[in-house]
């Protein structure tokens, strides 16, 4: 197999572990990355994927972050959509009333409103520290400097709120906002117009089409990027939706599927 660029999703995907990518992945990336981009893909905020970016040497190609919210290359912003603050403020008052805490993101500024297992476990995984506010002040605060909105928001709370809160979410802001739900307790939401997808769109040169790209995955979020590139492939730990759309599964992250498949079908 011969492609132009490789996009690959972090967690569950390329990380053998929850942080850290391993050698070998690391040893198959540098074999192919002077003839193959290799762009990451993921819901991170940028700082959570420089870290990795610089393990696998290709800091000079840009991350896709916040599921397709935020391109980067690195100072420069390649693209940013956001989601308004009235709408983050919207979901809070349906959020707060349920015991459900909002992490707030927005280019590269994590806020939540108090620590708990779930941020502890962020903290630990993606290597990078938030601001603890209250949410409804960090709203104020960046209405009052003019920021734009947020580029994405992850909902806290268990699984019986988050059974609750997803359906009033889709009835309300079903023409917004992409909701997706990460696990039984966690809900990301995304701009409605942005996917991994449309972002790895933008990154095509004037010579590349969809069809030159391979991608990874193992999630929900990921599946209109495995449809749509010219080869999309599944590790065997990810979502069954998932390896049914993709047109290979390989082995699961804990077993370097991703680097697997490149060690053995892509020929440089």
């Amino acid at each position: 197999m011969k492609y132009k660029m490789l996009c690959s999703d972090l967690d569950g995907t390329l990380l053998a572990t929850k942080s850290d990518v391993s050698e070998y992945t690391i040893s198959q990336i540098k074999r192919i990355k002077q003839h193959v981009r290799v762009v990451l893909v993921s819901a991170r905020m940028p700082s959570a994927m420089y870290y990795v970016q610089q393990d696998l040497g290709v800091m000079d190609q840009p991350i896709i972050c916040y599921n397709g919210a935020l391109v980067l290359h690195g100072e420069n912003e390649l693209h940013s959509v956001t989601i308004p603050l009235n709408i983050a403020n919207d979901i809070y008052k349906i959020c707060k009333p349920r015991h459900t805490d909002l992490g707030l993101y927005a280019f590269n500024k994590w806020h939540v409103p108090k620590t708990s297992a779930r941020v502890e476990k962020e903290i630990k995984y993606t290597k990078t520290n938030p601001v603890y506010k209250p949410t409804l002040d960090t709203i104020r605060a960046w209405e009052n400097n003019k920021m734009p909105g947020v580029h994405k928001i992850m909902l806290m709370g268990t699984k019986e709120t988050a059974d609750e809160i997803m359906p009033l979410l889709q009835n309300r802001f079903t023409e917004d906002l992409n909701l997706y739900r990460s696990n039984d307790t966690l809900i990301e939401i995304a701009p409605k117009t942005v996917s991994k997808l449309t972002a790895i769109q933008k990154l095509l040169l004037s010579d590349q089409r969809l069809e030159d790209v391979i991608a990874f995955g193992d999630n929900y979020n990921d599946m209109d990027m495995l449809e749509n590139v010219g080869y999309g492939v599944a590790v065997s730990n990810g979502r069954e939706e998932v390896k049914k759309i993709a047109n290979f599964v390989t082995a699961k992250n804990t077993e370097n599927g991703v680097a697997q498949f490149i060690e053995h079908h892509i020929h440089i």
